[in-house]
């Protein structure tokens, strides 16, 4: 069976990727959240109850669930996968070629490999290695600062590093600088592990590219359509080069619709804003796509040179590409305005679709579940005092590996 398959937002989910949070969460400070984009530390024992409620309710619907730090550790096998991955990974760091390097290198290579792959998640302290004879300005001059690698606390949000359309997978050249090493880890899985580097996985764009684009603004609406959002995190650049690689490449997708989403972190992703609940079903948020569904859209068809048309109207131009009679847009939080900020602050928009019409929501967001389930939408709640400190919700823990195809 081909590893990977994702042809839809709502397709029946039947293997996706996660990270349970770990001892990297513990490792944010007061003084390192905004670097790593959290606006508050939350309490991990709490949170890896929620994640470990939310894969739970995943498997009960007969979805194999993997986890990236078992499926990273079972890919560094051989001395060489190891020393190579290391090398990379202190390249990415912008860890310079001295003694410490050297000292770092030797420390994590003598782990085995899942204590391997947690230190490189988790983060290395410097009072974790042994203090070197040379004394160098930049360690000097920033002696307060206790890491030698840092934390990787967004882990958990797989969705973003990598994204699987169709039958290939873009490898994300992620927007900021605390996220950057995620795409390294699916990078390393797709070529190193067994389950994956037997079989030719076209790659739609390169973690290396020179713009930005992460997975919360890529939305697979069907086997010819693929959605990006031109967001905080994702460049208009990004959009025209994966959409020119997958009309290259024979991918099946026909139309990439750019939709242009505020530049802020309460919407951060399209994801935040849209997510696809049914075959002709979605949800919104009022503040980005009014009743009237008014945005800046662009479809692009294949062409030489591409060829690019502007829209103005989200639920007229889903119509048009999906070749619906009608659409149904969903907003979070209703008509409330006080409910609908909140809600949507709180990922009330950010569903994961296990089926057409069931989807993964966080259970604080009331408002907008039981406007979900008045629309026909099964709705499955999971806690999320702690996972939504880090400003995601299920799809955005979530990396769908295979769906099957709708009928």
């Amino acid at each position: 069976m081909k590893p990977i398959n994702i042809h839809s937002e709502i397709g029946e989910l039947t293997s996706v990727l996660v990270h349970r949070p770990g001892n990297e969460i513990e490792n944010l400070t007061p003084e390192s959240m905004e670097q790593l984009l959290f606006d508050d530390i939350p309490y991990l024992p709490a949170m890896q109850k929620e994640h470990d409620v939310f894969a739970a309710a995943l498997q009960e619907r007969g979805i194999e669930v993997l986890y990236l730090d078992k499926l990273m550790a079972e890919s560094l096998q051989s001395e060489e996968a190891r020393s190579d991955f290391v090398e990379k990974m202190m390249r990415e760091s912008r860890l310079p070629a001295d003694g410490s390097s050297k000292a770092l290198k030797e420390y994590l290579l003598s782990k085995n490999s899942p204590d391997l792959v947690d230190c490189m998640i988790s983060g290395v302290l410097k009072e974790e290695l042994p203090e070197q004879k040379k004394q160098h300005l930049y360690e000097m001059m920033a002696r307060h600062y206790p890491f030698y690698l840092d934390p990787m606390p967004n882990l958990y949000f797989t969705r973003d590093p990598a994204a699987v359309i169709g039958e290939g997978i873009s490898i994300n050249p992620m927007s900021q600088p605390a996220r950057r090493r995620e795409s390294m880890f699916i990078e390393h899985i797709i070529h190193r592990h067994p389950r994956f580097s037997g079989v030719d996985i076209p790659l739609w764009i390169d973690r290396l590219y020179d713009f930005p684009i992460e997975g919360g603004d890529e939305l697979v609406l069907s086997k010819t359509v693929l959605a990006v959002g031109v967001s905080e995190r994702t460049s208009a650049r990004a959009v025209e080069q994966i959409a020119e690689n997958l009309f290259k490449q024979r991918s099946g997708i026909e139309k990439v619709v750019a939709v242009e989403i505020p530049k802020k972190r309460s919407s951060m992703h399209l994801d935040t804003v849209f997510t696809m609940v049914d075959y002709d079903q979605f949800t919104t948020h009022a503040q980005v796509v009014d009743k009237d569904g008014k945005m800046n859209i662009f479809i692009l068809e294949k062409g030489d040179p591409i060829r690019i048309y502007r829209r103005e109207n989200l639920k007229e131009t889903l119509k048009e590409v999906l070749g619906l009679a009608e659409v149904n847009l969903i907003p979070c939080g209703g008509e409330d305005k006080i409910a609908s900020a909140r809600e949507q602050w709180n990922d009330g928009s950010n569903t994961l679709a296990i089926a057409p019409g069931s989807v993964v929501t966080y259970e604080r967001n009331y408002v907008s579940n039981e406007l979900l389930r008045d629309n026909g939408i099964e709705v499955i709640e999971v806690p999320s005092s702690e996972l939504v400190r880090g400003r995601g919700g299920p799809r955005c823990m979530s990396m769908p590996l295979y769906r099957k195809d709708l009928k």
